[in-house]
Parts: C-alpha cells; structure tokens; sequence
C-alpha cells in the first residue's frame, strides 16, 4: 500500500499508520500466544526495526520510475527526522505507562490517542522528549521548581555542573516534567515531582518538553520577590534609624 500526502499534514498520517501497523503487529502477537500454551512473556515494545525497514524499502521504491521519487524520498526524510524519533519514543514510552485493559489492538490504539494528545498538547513548545538517566549515589544531577501551588509546570530549573544529567547532554534548564517512570507529574505539587525523583531507582524515564516561556516567567517572578524582599529590608532597617 502507497500513502502519498502533503506536507502539512504529513506527521498526523504517519502516526495514524502507525498505529495500523502496531495493530497489526499486535494481532499476529495474540494469534501466535493462543497457537501455543503457555505464551512467553513479550518484551518491551520496540518499533525502531519497522521504522528501518521501511526506510529501506523506500530507497528501493524511489528506483522505480513508476513511482513519484519526490514524495517517497520526502517520506523517508520525515522517517529519518528527529522529530519521528521522538514521536516513536514517546509512542513506546506510551504504551508501555497506559493503564488500560482489553485487546492488543484497543492499547494500541488507546497509545496512538494518548501520544496524539502530548504532542498537542506541547503546541507552542518544543515536542515531548524520552530522556533516561542513571541514578547513582549522587542523584540525577538536576534540580526542580514550580507546580501546582505556584501556578506553574515543575520545570528543570539546574543543570548541576558535572552531575548525570550534565554528562548526559540532554536535560536542559526549562525544561517540564511531564512524567518520571510513567508516572504524571503534569499539574502535580512539587512535593509530589520531587518525591517521585527520590523514590525512583536504577535507569529513571524522564519525559520532557521544553519551554522558554516557563523558564522566563518564573526567573521574572524570582526576581520581582528578590526586588520585593530588598525592598522590605530597607524599609525595616529605616525604620529601625528613625526609632
């Protein structure tokens, strides 16, 4: 099957193959586990493989002079692009976190539906990233601020000058929280992040997404209750020469 589209909407069509493919995938799976008793346990999902394939057969495809080679090498541009990376990381991500009963083909297309909601979700900000870290006995190497009761995301306020997360080269300082090992840190308190950050063990799951106009906020507002704070000391400490 050839799906050719236009650019604009080239991203939406690709995940909604997608999750044709993983549906696919997932029946031959249930249909092979009722064949044999006892089924082995399946691994993490992983479609990084299919993803090559396809890029495979597209270079085939575009040496065909019967096929339009524009739209197929634009399509195995948009396969091989970093924003593809992370929507088939946060898809993966995705269904291995959502809590959802029933068959192969329902969580697959119940993933397909919550990675459509991150990435709209993100409009205006850089797309959702997966960033996996090891935590050792100095931490993860990046500290958090914000959250509910400060009207704002939990957001990556420090990188920590040669900890994890600065060796590691991904983290960046503004960047939100949206989940630690599958668990929601969106419109949660900042006890409740930081909990999650002490609790966690080994490799920690990050998912993040970036954003300049948090971080410019918060610094503003930081800075108006330093300005604030100032201003109160002075007025205490001329009150106190008068007296």
């Amino acid at each position: 099957v050839y799906v050719f589209f236009e650019t604009w909407n080239a991203r939406h069509l690709l995940l909604i193959r997608w999750e044709g493919v993983h549906r696919s995938r997932a029946f031959e799976t249930r249909r092979m586990a009722t064949a044999s008793s006892p089924a082995p346990a399946q691994p993490s999902l992983s479609l990084e493989k299919d993803v090559n394939r396809a890029i495979e057969l597209l270079k085939r495809l575009q040496e065909r002079v019967d096929l339009p080679a524009d739209k197929l090498a634009h399509l195995q541009k948009i396969l091989e692009s970093d924003f593809f990376r992370a929507v088939r990381e946060v898809y993966e991500h995705v269904h291995e976190t959502v809590d959802i009963s029933g068959t192969p083909e329902i969580r697959a297309a119940a993933t397909a539906k919550a990675t459509v909601a991150a990435f709209a979700a993100s409009e205006g900000y850089a797309h959702p990233r997966v960033i996996e870290l090891p935590k050792t006995d100095e931490g993860l190497g990046f500290n958090v601020m914000g959250g509910k009761e400060q009207n704002c995301p939990v957001y990556i306020s420090r990188i920590i000058p040669n900890g994890v997360a600065a060796r590691d080269n991904q983290l960046k300082r503004g960047d939100i929280l949206l989940s630690v090992n599958g668990q929601s840190v969106d419109g949660q308190s900042h006890e409740h992040a930081v909990e999650l950050l002490k609790k966690a063990e080994g490799h920690v799951r990050l998912v993040v997404k970036y954003s300049s106009k948090v971080l410019q906020e918060m610094d503003a507002q930081f800075e108006r209750q330093k300005q604030m704070s100032i201003a109160r000391k002075r007025q205490q400490g001329s009150a106190s020469s008068t007296s």
